[in-house]
Order: C-alpha cells, then structure tokens, then sequence
C-alpha cells in the first residue's frame, strides 16, 4: 500500500485549523490529525469581549467550526482535551496526554505544524490570584467573567492594559452599565501608535465617562470588603473595583518548542524562515507563537493576529502538500495592518510608526522619512452627515514610498487604511495614492477621498510645492508664528505669540510680516495654512507650514512640553 502522508497539528485555533483545512483541501489521502489541549476548536477569540457586552448574543456564533464538523466535512481527526507533551524529534514521534482520561500514547508524523498561540501575561504581583481578577483568550475565561459580573452586582470594573483587549474590553463592560477605569503602566493607550495619534483616543475615552489612569503601572492588589479589589498602582494611587481584567498582553507559548530543541528568537517566539518551517526541517511553526518579519522594515517581530495566523497556516499546508507548479508557497512577512473600535471610535494603522523607525538600526533605505498630518471628511461635506477623521501618513523622503499610516475617526477609517495598506504591500509611493481611482460617490467618499488627499499633500511636499514643519520643532525656533484662521478661533485658543491674520486678509497685510525672519503658518488643520505659504512664497517670503495645525498642536501637547512660554488655551 502507498504511504498515507501524516500530518500532525498543535492547536485548534486560527492557525491550526487553517492548516488542517487547507491540508485537507490538498491531499484527500493524508492522514491529518488535529490536537487541541483546550475544549474547543477553531473559535473567534476576537468576538470573545462582546458576547461578555452582549453585542454577539449567542456562545455558539463564535464557534467557527467543531470537532464533528471537521471529521463530517474534512475527514480530519480532531482530538480536543489532548495536550502534546514531548517532541521526538530522531523518531518523528509526539506523546500525546489525554487530559480527560490521564492516558498517554504515542503519535508518529511525516510532517509536524506547531500552532501554540500565546498566552496572557500574569505578573507575579501580590494578590494576582485573588477571586474577580481574570484574563481573557479562551472560551472558559469568557465565561468565567460572564458568571461573575451575572452573580455579583458589579457596579465598578478596572481594566488593565490599554492595547487591543484592554479598548475592547472597557467598550463592553461600559455598555452594560458598568463605570470603567482604564489602568495603563504607559503614558498612552495602544502602545504601537505614535503618542499623538493616542490623544484623540485619550479625549474620546474621557467623553465616554472612562477614568483614565496614563502612565500608572500596577504594583499589587488587595481583597477589600464585600468582595472588593483594590488596585494598588505605582504612584501611590489606588483604584477599587468589582471586577478586574488583566489586559496586559501575550506571551508565546513555546515550551513544548524549546523542550524539543527548536530554535527561538531574541524576542521568545519561535524562529521559521518564510515557508513556516522550523530549524528542523520537518516541523512547522505559525500564529502567534512564531517571530516573523515585517513587511516594510526587515525587523523580526510578534504580531498576535488572527489574519496572518491564517495565511501562516495555509503556507505550511502548500509546503507540505502543495503541487505548486513550481511556484513555491512563501509568507511574506506582516505590516501589521490593524483596526479596534472603542465605543464609536475607529482606530486603524498598517506598516511602520513613527517611533518604531526611530528606533530602527540601519536600513538606511527608509530614512530620512517625513509625515503629515490631515483631517478629511469621510464623505463628501455637503451630504448629510459627514464626520471628520484624522490621518497620519509616513513616508519616504527619497521615494515617496509609504511606510505607515495611522488614522482615528468614527466613519470611515478602516476603508482609507486598507487602501494605503494594499499600496504598502506593492511598495506603493505617495504618487499611487494621489492618482488612486477609488469609488465615489456623496455619500460614500469624495471626489478627491481622503486617501488621494493624503497622496497630494505628500506629493506636493516631494515636488517642492510646499515646505513643512512640525510642532515639535518649535522649541528653541525664532520663527514667525502666523495663525491664518479667523479672529473667532483664533480668541478660542492659539499657541502664544502668534500673530492672527486671516487668510482672506492676507494679500493686503503682507506690510505687517517679516521679510528677514523664517514664517511658519498654521490653522486649525493644516490646509488654510498651506493656501497661505503657496501665496506668501512667490511674494518672496520665506514660508513652512505646520502640519496638521493647531488640532495636532493640540493632540502633541499632551506628550511632550513643546516650549512652555508658547501654551495658551
């Protein structure tokens, strides 16, 4: 009899169920085995904080897929509650434990996929483990917070960790009702955005009613009466709380990885070249336990995501059964394109930020960079209801070659961020963006969409139509302050010493400026300054105009003291 290929899979979630999907879809002979130490298979742990908010009402809707269906469907042998213990590598061989009976066995491989995931972070704190302080990544966690705010009235929650989970998490407990305070040991909330992006994050949070505790880390918790928590936090400070969720982060579960020898990179995760595979040959690795590249910048990194770990686990699949026509399967690597909402708010990024290319060693092709700022509606202004979103674009100074953006907003966002995402990934410049052919109509976009304007003020910048600045120059500059917005918002507040011409008065007031002093104009988003520069310039002036204007002037502040002798509000 022919050989019958055995693959042999580690975890049932996103990456693993892919690969034992696809594998399947690929060999009808292969004799494919999927084990999962948990109860359950192929679940959406993204939906998992709103069935807590009652958003997603059913359990059984973030169940993609089940064990049966897998067999009924796949004919894949999925064996939940059964933990891989130990990797034999000489032997091509993996003991296997049977949680619900205490059995041991063995299971021999052609091939082997390690799809651990990641687990949350628990501090070794004083008082971690005290009753009302849970985490979340799996269905029982869910439940487990489900069962405690259901039996205890829970008025008060504090959530720790401002990334992902921590934003969703606050939204769902804060729509049942329950007042929300958000602890971050950070001074902003999403670490991998720019600071000042975060602030319209930090300004929305405070206008939902969310107490915010910025730059607090968390030293301990204490059991206080009638079943309370107290948060003990670094300052001194102390938040007390009905329940507690940990949002702190992941930790690549690569135990059963390291045990068996396999290579691991500086940052924990497990090392695979672009085909998934592991320092031995025969092992493969994806999701969230793996180091894989990013896209734009070459630099290994963690990227706990549901959407690479599937590809991840669709390229193992191809490696292993593919009859690929000579073309072989290969993961590219990340840009990180992500998206959260938090009660109405979108936040969405993909490629590089701003910080993470200032702590880039080498690669010198991607600086010196520059960045602008911009504030479009998200459709056309005069159809009803149009809402304004905020973008941040990076890109090269050489080339024009998008490296990132960022953007926050309640309309809209998400879709001009997959457009720049899809341009990152063709090593599009800002030229592409500019001439990008995107659907139009009022209600909808505009004729020129917040993704071509974000290609135009760039492009301009790279042809010399127009010169920048930022806000954080300012400090130690002797620059000419020129705010072009009208008197009524320039009274509501501006950046001290400036002087208020408006724009539509500036051609006859052009006496009252210097001609021996650099001018640097801004209004309330960047676009009434930039008319000003275009006019200023070819009457001789020497002109940069401040991107984003006094709206990210604004958003700035609140990280850094850009010079104290100019605040005024």
């Amino acid at each position: 009899m022919t050989h019958r290929k055995k693959l042999r899979i580690v975890g049932g979630v996103a990456g693993g169920a892919s690969c034992a999907a696809r594998a399947r879809r690929l060999s009808e002979d292969a004799d494919i085995i999927l084990f999962e130490r948990g109860s359950h298979i192929s679940f959406a742990n993204c939906g998992l904080p709103y069935h807590i908010g009652k958003v997603i009402p059913r359990e059984r809707s973030l169940f993609v897929a089940s064990p049966e269906l897998f067999k009924r469907q796949l004919n894949v042998d999925v064996r939940t509650q059964n933990n891989v213990r130990y990797i034999d590598r000489k032997n091509k061989q993996i003991d296997v434990e049977n949680l619900k009976t205490g059995e041991v066995y063995r299971e021999s491989y052609d091939a082997l996929v390690l799809s651990p995931g990641a687990a949350p972070i628990k501090p070794d704190f004083k008082g971690i483990d005290l009753p009302g302080i849970f985490t979340l990544r799996t269905i029982p966690d869910m439940r487990k917070i489900i069962d405690w705010i259901k039996t205890r009235t829970v008025k008060k929650a504090a959530v720790i960790g401002g990334g992902f989970i921590g934003l969703e998490m606050t939204e769902n407990l804060k729509i049942q009702g329950i007042d929300v305070c958000l602890i971050e040991m950070l001074p902003q909330v999403m670490p991998f955005l720019d600071p000042e992006i975060t602030a319209f994050i930090h300004d929305h949070l405070k206008s939902k009613d969310i107490s915010l505790f910025l730059g607090s880390p968390v030293t301990g918790f204490r059991q206080k009466n009638k079943g309370m928590i107290e948060v003990m936090i670094e300052s001194g400070k102390t938040v007390t709380a009905d329940v507690v969720i940990l949002a702190i982060g992941v930790r690549p579960e690569v135990e059963l990885a390291k045990t068996a020898g396999l290579a691991i990179g500086s940052l924990g995760g497990i090392l695979v070249d672009d085909q998934m595979r592991t320092s031995d040959e025969n092992i493969f690795a994806v999701g969230d336990a793996v180091e894989v590249k990013n896209f734009v910048t070459a630099v290994q990194g963690l990227i706990p995501l549901a959407g690479p770990a599937n590809r991840q686990g669709r390229t193992a699949a191809d490696v292993v059964f593919g009859n690929n026509r000579g073309v072989q399967p290969r993961f590219r690597g990340v840009q990180a394109t992500t998206v959260c909402g938090v009660l109405g708010l979108t936040i969405a990024a993909t490629g590089t930020s701003e910080k993470a290319l200032a702590r880039l060693d080498g690669n010198e092709d991607l600086k010196p960079y520059e960045k602008i700022y911009l504030t479009p509606n998200h459709h056309a202004g005069y159809y009803p209801g149009a809402k304004p979103m905020t973008i941040k674009l990076i890109f090269s100074k050489k080339t024009g070659q998008i490296l990132g953006a960022q953007a926050v907003g309640t309309e809209g966002v998400e879709k001009r961020i997959d457009v720049i995402a899809k341009s990152i990934q063709h090593n599009g410049t800002v030229f592409d963006l500019e001439e990008s052919e995107l659907c139009y109509a009022p209600q909808y976009g505009a004729a020129k969409d917040p993704v071509n304007l974000a290609g135009m003020i760039a492009s301009n910048l790279m042809r010399g139509h127009t010169s920048i600045v930022h806000w954080e120059d300012l400090s130690g500059s002797d620059a000419f302050l020129l705010d072009v917005r009208g008197p009524f918002e320039f009274k509501r507040g501006h950046v001290k010493n400036a002087v208020n011409i408006p724009l539509a008065d500036l051609r006859k007031r052009m006496s009252e400026l210097p001609r021996d002093r650099e001018i640097w104009t801004y209004c309330y988003e960047g676009k009434r300054s930039y008319f000003a520069l275009r006019v200023l310039e070819q009457y001789g002036f020497k002109v940069e105009n401040i991107s984003g204007g006094y709206l990210i002037y604004l958003a700035v502040k609140q990280f850094k003291d850009i010079d104290q002798k100019i605040v005024d509000r």
